[in-house]
């Protein structure tokens, strides 16, 4: 035992471990077996597997295996709980709200020991970030009941929700998860990972302690083989998923065409940018809690460090002189840094992926660390960009260390991935920093800070980091329903296309091809055909190009060197919308002659061509109008939701409609800076190739629209498989919706995806905001401020 004095010389820690006595005893009481909290009530113990300690090794409870008749009666209490819950007024269910965050906060102690002997984590991280983190999170979402009704008055639940967490953070992943779920007026079916279930059934029995209305909660513990159940189950109407992106892919597959809404939250490879002019003892300080933070096993973790070349030896220096005092070991000990690794799987995935990272010409600077499921703190240098350990999710506490010399190559290098969850920038010129922030493809920025979290403010991610957020107004759309057309008959697929050109018929007056539209020019399509294009009764009035995956790739290569167009101004944006508004009123009577040649009456077809011109108006003006916002979060911060485009879109759009359509469908997708390439009507498309004069003669920039015509579907293909589009729209055919949902999965784009004949375009079906929040995703940039 080290003597008062001995300390004071030393500096070193003493034991200081938190008692489980109160745990131990609930476990105890339950050694027979925990069931699943299905209607309010627990079900008896079923087939059984362990849950294990991973700090110790030893077997701490018996969980029930979840089967599918298991998540059927789940399904079946949430759905007969639903309705009466979404009946409710908002203020009877933020009370409820508010009672769990009251219990949460009463239970914190034994919520923490309990998270920390089940996951591994350090009981500090788990005493004084996760839970009250949790009981945030209840707290405001409790407002948000409050607020629902008038602050999203056209919104409706989703209905029952099917939602699966992680094993990293479990009891903060449930919050995330089931209290925008509950202010929204759903019910949930929520699954917990395999690994760590005992906080969620901890949170079961305060749902039961409470009194809360039988159904709305129900927690089904199981496996892999639980969780697909409730993705494959057909009366659940949204699926919110947190976990690897393997997993999220299978999701999006399995779900694709089913009509469930979805959101992922998948993995990350974050970026931690230092420049030159940082406080380096302070981003050191960072990294602690960028990357050993619950020992690495943080989707957002900053693990890979990307440090300016002047200055990289003496933070390098500084970095490896501060893992030398981490401490690794008991998650109970409340002076450790480091615990154990979830799972003794997950370790040896660690060590294999580390295995190979040396064997590719890593160096390697590790700490100490105990026998077990341990793994030391670890830095890796000489890394390549491309090499296995700065490409790959490791999910333990690794870090490599790359240089720049540019900030331009430190957004190049942090860009450099296919996720985009979270970024960290670490500069005292804060101009640099939110310079940097804007360049970033990631949905969550800190500036001089890191992992920092409140429930006022989204997280979620770009690209492969999957869709949708959580937390704040953003989280809460992904639990609502806005009002959506319901289609009187299905929008069949358009007839294939013959594969040689032919009319079918004369064409009265010059014969007349329209091009492909392809970066501001007109050009032939690659394969050289073309095919015809018929009035409503089959008389020839053309011939269009017959686009292939060429044309395709073409379009979207096209789009991508249109950069320009989303750093210009909203402003300027708007000023070419109404260059097009102007040019297309200058021209009305061609248009409406076109689409009386399809076989429009006279008033119809000026109606759509004057409701064309007023959508060119209202998304100008909506260009420099569509704001972000400023969150309410943490004291001594200013968090920035700033609305991005999605960069390049794809859309295929409606048979009818041909110009309106069109129009309303890629206006404001590019009034908020996308660059699109557009499939136009299959069966009518000259009115949309008609435009290519009227966006010359309007200054929309060369590849900011791009006009494949062609066979829908087939052409929708290539965009939902191409790796360059960030967005799919597609409306058209119930087997084209699943088609595209499920070939989007590759690179996780964002989709939305309706019957094409369930909207009335030229109503207020056919314009709004909802369009502007499906072609924007928001990034949330933190920025603390004062000394």
């Amino acid at each position: 035992m080290n003597s008062i004095a001995n300390l004071i010389d030393t500096m070193e820690y003493g034991p200081a471990p938190e008692s489980d006595d109160i745990v131990r005893t609930w476990l105890a009481e339950n050694k027979a077996g925990f069931g699943h909290f299905i209607g309010g009530a627990f079900t008896r113990p079923g087939k059984t597997f362990e849950v294990i300690s991973p700090a110790t090794g030893e077997t701490i409870a018996h969980v029930t295996q979840g089967t599918a008749d298991d998540v059927d009666a789940a399904v079946k209490a949430a759905r007969s709980a639903q309705g009466e819950w979404a009946a409710l007024s908002g203020h009877e269910r933020a009370r409820w709200l508010y009672a769990l965050a009251r219990r949460i906060q009463q239970h914190a102690r034994f919520l923490a020991v309990l998270e920390s002997i089940d996951n591994g984590k350090p009981i500090r991280e788990a005493r004084d970030i996760d839970v009250p983190l949790v009981a945030r999170h209840f707290y405001h979402h409790a407002g948000w009941a409050e607020l629902v009704e008038t602050e999203f008055p056209d919104a409706k639940p989703v209905g029952v929700c099917g939602q699966i967490i992680p094993w990293n953070f479990p009891l903060l992943m449930l919050a995330w998860k089931i209290a925008p779920a509950l202010a929204a007026g759903n019910s949930v079916v929520l699954k917990p990972a395999e690994y760590t279930p005992l906080t969620a059934l901890a949170f079961a029995k305060i749902c039961d302690e409470i009194g809360l209305p039988k159904g709305v909660v129900n927690i089904v513990t199981g496996d892999g083989v639980t969780g697909e159940a409730i993705v494959n189950h057909g009366d659940i109407d949204k699926l919110a998923f947190t976990g690897s992106t393997e997993v999220g892919r299978l999701i999006r597959r399995a779900s694709a065409g089913t009509g469930k809404k979805l959101t992922l939250e998948l993995g990350g490879k974050s970026p931690f940018i230092v420049f030159a002019d940082a406080d380096l003892d302070a981003a050191v300080e960072g990294v602690v809690d960028a990357i050993w933070f619950n020992q690495g096993q943080v989707c957002c973790a900053g693990a890979r460090i990307l440090v300016a070349e002047a200055v990289a030896d003496r933070f390098g220096a500084l970095l490896r002189e501060r893992m030398k005092h981490l401490r690794v070991g008991d998650p109970l000990d409340k002076s450790t840094d480091v615990g154990a690794i979830v799972h003794p799987v997950q370790l040896a995935r660690i060590r294999e992926l580390m295995d190979k990272g040396v064997s590719e010409g890593a160096q390697l600077h590790q700490g100490d660390a105990p026998d077990g499921c341990f793994y030391p703190p670890t830095l890796a240098t000489g890394v390549e960009p491309a090499s296995t350990l700065a490409t790959e999710e490791i999910f333990g506490p690794v870090a490599t260390l790359t240089t720049f010399r540019t900030p331009t190559d430190a957004v190049a290098l942090a860009n450099n991935t296919r996720y985009g969850l979270a970024a960290s920038i670490w500069s005292e010129n804060v101009n640099l920093c939110l310079g940097v922030a804007a360049e970033i493809k990631a949905g969550v920025v800190w500036i001089n800070c890191t992992n920092v979290f409140d429930a006022g403010a989204g997280f979620g991610g770009y690209r492969e980091s999957g869709f949708g957020r959580e937390g704040g107004r953003e989280g809460m759309h992904a639990y609502l329903a806005m009002p959506a057309p319901k289609a009187p008959k299905a929008d069949d697929a358009p007839a294939p296309i013959p594969p040689a050109p032919g009319l079918g018929g004369a064409v009265v007056g010059i014969d007349r091809t329209a091009k492909l539209y392809v970066g501001g020019k007109q050009k032939r399509p690659d394969g050289g055909y073309s095919y015809p294009v018929t009035s409503a009764k089959g008389e020839a009035l053309g011939l269009a190009g017959h686009g292939n995956r060429k044309d395709i790739r073409d379009a979207v290569e096209a789009a991508h060197k249109a950069t320009g167009w989303g750093a210009a101004t909203g402003h300027n944006r708007a000023q070419v919308l109404y260059y097009v508004a102007e040019n297309l009123a200058a021209r009305a009577d061609e248009f409406a002659s076109r689409l009386k040649s399809f076989g429009q009456s006279a008033s119809k077809a000026n109606r759509e061509v004057e409701t064309a011109i007023q959508r060119c108006f209202w998304y100008a003006a909506q260009a420099d109008k569509f704001d972000g916002a400023v969150h309410q979060t943490k004291s001594a911060h200013v968090t920035l939701a700033m609305h991005e485009p999605l960069g390049v879109m794809g859309i295929a759009c409606p048979t009818a409609f041909p110009l309106l359509g069109f129009v309303s469908l890629v206006l404001p997708a590019i009034a908020m800076g996308n660059r699109v390439v557009a499939i136009p009507s299959q069966t009518h498309p000259l009115a949309a190739t008609d435009l290519y004069q009227v966006f010359d003669t309007s200054d929309v920039p060369g590849g900011v629209v791009n006009i494949v015509t062609g066979e829908r579907d087939e052409l929708v293909k290539t965009l939902a498989d191409h790796d360059g589009v960030d967005g799919l729209w597609y409306f058209g055919s119930n087997a084209g919706i699943a088609m595209a949902e499920e070939r989007s999965a590759g690179n996780l784009k964002q989709t939305w995806c309706e019957n094409g004949a369930a909207r009335d375009w030229t109503g207020p079906d056919g314009f709004g905001r909802q369009f502007l929040h499906r072609a924007t995703q928001v990034k949330n940039i933190w920025v603390p401020y004062g000394e």
